[in-house]
Parts: C-alpha cells; sequence; structure tokens
C-alpha cells in the first residue's frame, strides 16, 4: 500500500553514488544474531507515556518535531540531572512542559501556538534547529486534530489496527508528514516520520489498545541520518569517493539532491536485506525491519563513530 520498498528499490538499481555490499549485510546479521540481539523497549525516559488517549496525541507531537538535531553549537536540554541533546532532548522537553502543565496535547493551544511558546518548550543550550518549521509543524497539528474532535486517538482507531492506512491518513490530513522526493523523474517515497509514528504507538501502547497493529512487518527501517551512519560503518552503505568526501567534511547536501535520496534509499534496503537475511539463515523471521531499525538506532547512541553522518536539512528527518 505504501510503496516505500518498491520505489526506493528503483533507486537503488540505478544509484550512481551510493551501493549496498550484501557481503557486509550477511556479516552484521550473523553478529546481530550471535549475541542474540533483541529491539529495545519504548517505554523507557525520558519519553512520557500514560494508558489513556493522550498518549497517542503526545505520540503524534513527538513525531510532528522528530527532525533534524544536529549543528553547532549543539541543542541541548538540561532535565532531571541529565544533559540530552538530539531526540532524547526532544523526549525530555516535552515530558518536562507535561509537568510544568504546558497544554502541549490541546488541539486549540497547538492551532494557534507561537514561537515565544516554543522557544519556552524547548528551553536548553543554543536554539533547536528549524524553530519555525517546527511551530507551523504543532499549528498543522492543533488544525487536524480540531477536525477529529480535539484528539488523535479516533484517526488510530479509524485505522483499523492497519499500520499502512494509518500512514496513509497521516500523510494526507498532515502535510508536514508527506516525506516523497524525485529521482529521475519518478516519486520515491519514504515516510520516515509517518511510519516511525506507527512504531511509537506499538511501543508506547506496548502492542495493546491504541497501539496494536496487524501489518506492522509491512513497515520499513525509517530513513534518517544515523542509520546510514551505522549502515556505512559496518560496510552495508558504500559511497562514491566524492560523496564520502563530502560526508567525511561535512558538508551539507540540499534534501532531494539524488546523492541524498541514494543515501535514503539504500538505507531502507540495507535494513530490509538485514530482516531477510536474519530471518532466512539465522532463524530470526520475527524480527521486523523497524524493530532492526530501533536496534541499531539505539546501540548507536552510547558511542562514537568514526565517520559522520551525512548533512541534509529538513523536516523529514
Amino acid at each position: 500500500m505504501l510503496g516505500v520498498l518498491t520505489t526506493t528499490r528503483r533507486v537503488v538499481d540505478r544509484a550512481r553514488s551510493v551501493s549496498i555490499d550484501d557481503a557486509a549485510v550477511e556479516r552484521l546479521a550473523a553478529r546481530l544474531a550471535e549475541r542474540q540481539a533483541e529491539p529495545p523497549p519504548w517505554r523507557v525516559w525520558p519519553h512520557w507515556w500514560d494508558d489513556s488517549e493522550r498518549a497517542a496525541t503526545y505520540v503524534l507531537v513527538l513525531d510532528a518535531l522528530n527532525f533534524s538535531f544536529w549543528g553547532e553549537p549543539r541543542w541541548r536540554v538540561s532535565y532531571q540531572g541529565h544533559v540530552l541533546n538530539g531526540y532524547w532532548a526532544l523526549a525530555a522537553s516535552l515530558r518536562r512542559a507535561i509537568e510544568r502543565g504546558h497544554p502541549i496535547l490541546d488541539a486549540q493551544f497547538l492551532a494557534t501556538i507561537d514561537e515565544s511558546a516554543v522557544q519556552a518548550i524547548f528551553a536548553g543550550e543554543a536554539e533547536i534547529p528549524l524553530l519555525t518549521d517546527r511551530v507551523a509543524n504543532l499549528r498543522e497539528v492543533g488544525r487536524g486534530l480540531q477536525t477529529a474532535g480535539g484528539s488523535f486517538a479516533p484517526i488510530v482507531a479509524a485505522a483499523a489496527r492497519s499500520g499502512e492506512a494509518l500512514v496513509t491518513d497521516l500523510v494526507r490530513r498532515f502535510p508536514s508528514f508527506d516525506d516523497v522526493a524525485t529521482y529521475d523523474g519518478e516519486q520515491v517515497r519514504f515516510y520516515k516520520r509517518a511510519q516511525i509514528l506507527v512504531s511509537d504507538l506499538y511501543g508506547s501502547y506496548e502492542g495493546y489498545g491504541l497501539g496494536a497493529f496487524d501489518d506492522l512487518e509491512r513497515l520499513t527501517a525509517f530513513a534518517d541520518y544515523k542509520i546510514p551512519q551505522v549502515l556505512r560503518e559496518a560496510g552495508i552503505l558504500v559511497y562514491a569517493p566524492a560523496l564520502g568526501k563530502v560526508v567525511d567534511r561535512r558538508q551539507e547536501i540540499p534534501p532531494g539532491d539524488p546523492r541524498e535520496v541514494e543515501i535514503r534509499a539504500a538505507t531502507i534496503w540495507g535494513c530490509e536485506l538485514l530482516r531477510r537475511c536474519l530471518a532466512d539463515q539465522h532463524g530470526r523471521p520475527t524480527m521486523r525491519a523497524f524493530e532492526i531499525d530501533w536496534l541499531l538506532w539505539s546501540d548507536a547512541q552510547d558511542r562514537e563513530i568514526e565517520r559522520p553522518y551525512h548533512r541534509t536539512r529538513t523536516i523529514f528527518y
């Protein structure tokens, strides 16, 4: 239904700057199988959750803002004695806002939120990147929720336990989730934040209620900037020399540039091939692509990777 695998496959087959090393896929799959690696749980600090309908709206707000944290000086947040950056700083900021009574799950508040209110939510060291875009995304979420009675729960319920149906509805209702590109004149679908929202609902509700989906195996990995860095370190993604220099020198690649589309498409398929290898050669048929993504992302959080990630300033990841 989503067309992410099919449209990115065409890019991988034609790519000029990025390739996938099948032998490296097999090596990483063997290492993951040997240590019986499992995806991390979602219900961990500083995520916020409960078992009410509000948790679904929280996940929507979280993933409407889940993009582009890199830059110098680095945006950081101090929360409960910890200094956090990146995605975890986002999660901590939203949890802090809820604890302080800010109505960030209220549709009317979000629909008219102003820049000063968003700055207050993300107060820390330096400024969160793309602040104006985050304001626009929150307003879009607020307006969309107002048409659904003020809560995200009815939208999730209407998908009838189909993650694919929910992604399709998301990108229609909330255009900031409509993550597509063009390559050689053809549309390429990634839907990074829309797909991760489905997996986050699953994690937040631990697979029950509003987190129950019957087609999670049809989700792909989430094409961002961290997972391709991990796959490149493992030798799975191989960059042409010219692209490798651009990435290693931390030079920005414009969104929609063919090189960026190739990196993201190869990321989707690197994880898909890992999934297939784990299932076919290592007896792990229940490991889904999004869980491989969770695992690789989590493993990379506590260590330094020598080669940098590619830098593209975008609201999509």
